[in-house]
């Protein structure tokens, strides 16, 4: 019997190839296997029983790199002859790509190993991986992976490598990474002013880098997709330095710890943290702060936070360095604030030499600019903040109901930005690229936009946008689809953070209408407010607005983003200025706000001058924590009066506090008013009540009232499920106290673990709802 088996998914760089030859051959199978467009392919002969069994456990037993998506089978003509051995057959390509390229992989135990083994011919070398491990999306240039087409391609390999190469009994077979230290890349270091140090191997380089790190100085070194800025995480002096030189004032920086052991030293550890840090992914972890055990962090790296970001060396390159270094160490993006990371060797010399002392270079291009994945756990489940290095650019397998949709590309938002390609009934979301307000980044996403195009043979049947006429994504959307001559459609934002979850959750183009509570910053509603406070019925075609938070006007419009006390005045002219400055006249707040142009200011609200209605819920958070005066005069970061107030709710000593009153209209559009909660609130201001109480109560305050008018909206709607969506969810304590009060009332609740919840998972949202339109036309 004679068998073609078509296998899909995420199949190539990954040891599928001789995985397969080593089950055939062991079971005593004859054929071939091969690497084309698809995935892979492989003929096999055999008796029936035999090859049944073969087809089992490829798909039980495959590499640990590997994803198998589907696998198809089907009989080969009675005339092909069967050979005589199963052999490994080169790739195949016809042009018609539609296969997965890997994310990058953190160091697997077996090149660990050989790393630190004096004996081994990889010992001490940076740059050791196999086919288990190493760089893929961030030094692939086209489809399918291999060497030829990577950043690996001018590395020829020595006879031993080759040999390794082509073994089919060996992990490395045809690893397109693998490289040694007679062959492959190296690494150097260089002063500011670029000379090299003269230093004769790997391991002296390292070991003068970490002297460097812990003398106090910057330094900027080139991993995987990305060139990182590292300094001493216990030296405030020198974490402050890095700070005022890269212009970060605020934001925590991500460390890096050597061990799970270093780590713990800082911050406390579950096991569904444990098994992130330590996958293959190796993202940074959103761990708890411990209290001062007396090996403390400089301050400057995580100032008025509640957690720390911690990562475990992910490359060859990293865990050697951080063997030589008793502390963990800041590890930042390489560039200044609001430009994109440096991946260039020529480019970090331009650009990072104002703020690095040595540079830690090698001369392996990056070809694709990979930021560190960031995950969080909450409510049972790893949540992903940023979807980057060894996450993407894996495509999610949607339901079977969107195999017939065309081709899609979905643009994504302004901020968080990530685009998505559709076809064939899964969606390949790309890396997070940053934030499309600043020129420089806007250009890297359209570098990278056309790079996918190239490597996946993609050309869009049609383009989703944003609502938003001024994202800089919907423009460029309104660019390509005028280009290429196909259909612009328009996606409201909140509907693409609902339809993302419905996608990721793999419910069908038909699903039936969930109750989608999307909280976050700002999104352009269709009546030509800004939203950020929904409660949608929805699905994938369409949906209708059944409440929100009550809207109100942002003084001052953008800076009313930037300068967290506009909302507060916002809140106190709605719930009366004159009445409230008179009965809270000596209160701290009330000093602070009326040093302010008042006049001017009332007039804008009462006028609607520069001052656009909106329901966020982000502007809620800023409002309160301005009132608490977190980020009160001015912000340095997204969303960081929120933040520093959740951090703040959490050293509550009595956090089961009770809520604030707020009050529910009768209005068509269901709102939650605020009025009744800041009365109760600068009543415990001025009665000097704690701060962390009163952030806890309001903490409780909008867990209460979401949850309630979501119960209210389902019992009315007859709504079995609900969504919970929007960057405001990425506060642990709202996502957790909100789906625990929805689970005991037996409310299905969906929260997306594969994307985003914020604004990076947009594109995928826009990408279904678009495809679930054109669908519906047919």
């Amino acid at each position: 019997m004679a068998i073609s088996i078509r296998v899909r998914g995420q199949v190539q760089g990954v040891g599928f190839r001789p995985f397969v030859w080593h089950l055939a051959t062991q079971a005593g199978i004859t054929g071939s296997v091969w690497n084309d467009e698809q995935g892979v392919l492989i003929h096999a002969w055999g008796d029936q029983a035999l090859l049944e069994q073969f087809r089992q456990h490829i798909m039980a037993q495959a590499p640990p790199l590997a994803r198998v998506d589907a696998m198809e089978s089907s009989l080969l003509p009675a005339t092909a002859t069967a050979p005589a051995a199963f052999t490994i057959a080169a790739s195949r390509d016809n042009g018609n790509t539609h296969t997965a390229i890997t994310p990058d992989a953190a160091t697997c135990p077996h090149c660990l190993e050989e790393i630190l083994n004096p004996a081994a011919r990889h010992y001490g070398y940076p740059f050791t991986s196999c086919t288990h491990c190493g760089p893929r999306l961030s030094i692939v240039r086209a489809v399918p992976f291999d060497r030829a087409h990577t950043s690996m391609a001018p590395f020829q390999m020595c006879a031993d490598c080759q040999s390794e190469y082509d073994d089919p009994a060996h992990r490395r077979f045809h690893a397109q990474t693998n490289a040694c230290p007679a062959c492959g890349p190296h690494v150097w270091l260089e002063d500011r002013s670029g000379n090299r140090l003269a230093l004769h191997s790997s391991m002296q380089v390292l070991a003068r880098a970490a002297t460097l790190i812990q003398e106090g100085l910057i330094l900027a070194i080139k991993g995987i997709g990305g060139i990182h800025l590292a300094v001493d995480a216990g030296n405030n002096e020198a974490v402050q330095r890095l700070r005022t030189l890269k212009q970060r004032d605020d934001k925590p920086f991500a460390l890096m710890g050597a061990d799970i052991d270093a780590i713990s030293r800082y911050a406390l550890i579950d096991e569904s943290e444990l098994q992130l840090l330590t996958s293959s992914v190796a993202p940074i972890v959103l761990l708890k702060r411990k209290a001062d055990t007396g090996s403390r962090l400089a301050e400057a790296v995580a100032p008025k936070q509640s957690r720390l970001g911690f990562m475990l060396p992910y490359s060859p390159l990293h865990l050697l360095l951080m063997r030589q270094l008793k502390r963990p160490i800041v590890l930042t993006s390489g560039n200044h604030s609001n430009q994109p990371q440096c991946i260039d060797n020529n480019e970090a010399r331009h650009n990072l030499t104002t703020v690095a002392d040595f540079l830690l270079l090698n001369d392996r291009d990056i070809v694709n600019r990979l930021d560190d994945s960031v995950v969080t756990v909450m409510a049972g489940a790893p949540r992903i903040l940023r979807r980057a290095r060894g996450y993407a650019p894996a495509p999610l397998l949607l339901h079977e109901s969107f195999a017939a949709a065309p081709a899609l590309l979905a643009m994504g938002g302004e901020l968080k930005s990530t685009f998505c390609q559709l076809a064939d009934g899964e969606a390949i979301v790309s890396q997070h690229l940053g934030d499309l307000e600043h020129a420089e980044t806007a250009a890297d996403y359209r570098h990278t936009l056309n790079l996918y195009a190239q490597m996946f043979a993609f050309k869009p049947e049609a383009v989703a946008v944003d609502m938003h006429p001024d994202y800089v994504s919907t423009r460029m959307g309104q660019q390509v689809a005028e280009s290429s001559g196909v259909a612009l459609l328009s996606v409201q934002h909140h509907h693409a953070h609902i339809a993302s979850v419905l996608a990721e959750h793999g419910m069908p183009v038909d699903t039936a209408p969930v109750l989608g509570i999307a909280l976050d910053g700002l999104g352009f509603g269709d009546d030509g407010t800004l939203w950020g406070g929904e409660f949608l019925l929805a699905d994938y075609t369409g949906y209708t607005r059944l409440g929100c938070f009550q809207p109100l006007p942002m003084p001052g419009g953008a800076q009313a983003i930037l300068e967290p006390w506009r909302n507060t005045l916002a809140h106190l002219h709605a719930l009366g200025w004159e009445a409230t400055a008179s009965a809270f006249s000596d209160s701290e707040l009330l000093r602070f706000l009326s040093a302010k142009p008042l006049k001017l200011l009332h007039s804008m609200i009462e006028k609607g001058l520069n001052s656009p209605l909106s329901s966020s819920c982000g502007r809620l958070f800023d409002a309160v924590a301005a009132a608490l005066d977190i980020g009160r005069e001015r912000i340095s970061y997204e969303g960081q009066a929120a933040i520093e107030l959740e951090s703040l709710a959490r050293t509550a000593h009595f956090p089961d506090l009770s809520p604030y009153p707020y009050r529910l209209s009768n209005d068509a559009v269901v709102q939650i008013n605020w009025q009744p909660m800041w009365q109760a609130l600068l009543s415990d201001l001025s009665a000097e009540v704690e701060r962390a109480l009163i952030a806890a109560r309001f903490h409780q305050t909008v867990s209460e009232a979401v949850s309630v008018l979501a119960l209210q909206l389902c019992h009315t709607h007859e709504i079995k499920s609900v969504i919970l969506c929007g960057g405001a969810f990425q506060n642990q304590l709202l996502l957790e106290s909100i789906s625990n009060r929805l689970h005991q009332s037996d409310q299905q609740v969906l929260i997306a673990r594969q994307m985003p919840m914020n604004d990076g998972g947009l594109a995928l949202g826009q990408a279904a709802i678009a495809a679930a339109r054109l669908l519906d036309r047919e």
